[in-house]
């Protein structure tokens, strides 16, 4: 979202962190189109992150997305990763 906020690695395995410890054992990224996001969604999003302002194509964003929930529970566990 370009409204949304820009994370860290280490501030998206925080938040992570977080909502496990709370109880939250669902969490759904929803990924806009080329359109963006209907109201409806961005009104039930209970956060809105940004990946920065570039335009990126939706396969690409799956991969990139999916790389940073991967290296946030290594940062997590306190295992190495590559930076």
């Amino acid at each position: 979202a370009l409204e949304g906020e820009l994370w860290s690695s280490e501030d998206l395995a925080g938040q992570l962190d977080r909502l496990a410890t709370y109880g939250r054992s669902h969490v759904a990224f929803v990924i806009g189109g080329s359109t963006g996001l209907s109201p409806a969604v961005l009104r039930r999003a209970q956060q809105k992150l940004s990946f920065g302002r570039m335009t990126l194509p939706h396969q690409l964003m799956r991969l990139v997305l999916v790389e940073q929930i991967y290296r946030a529970v290594k940062i997590n566990r306190g295992e190495p990763y590559h930076k």
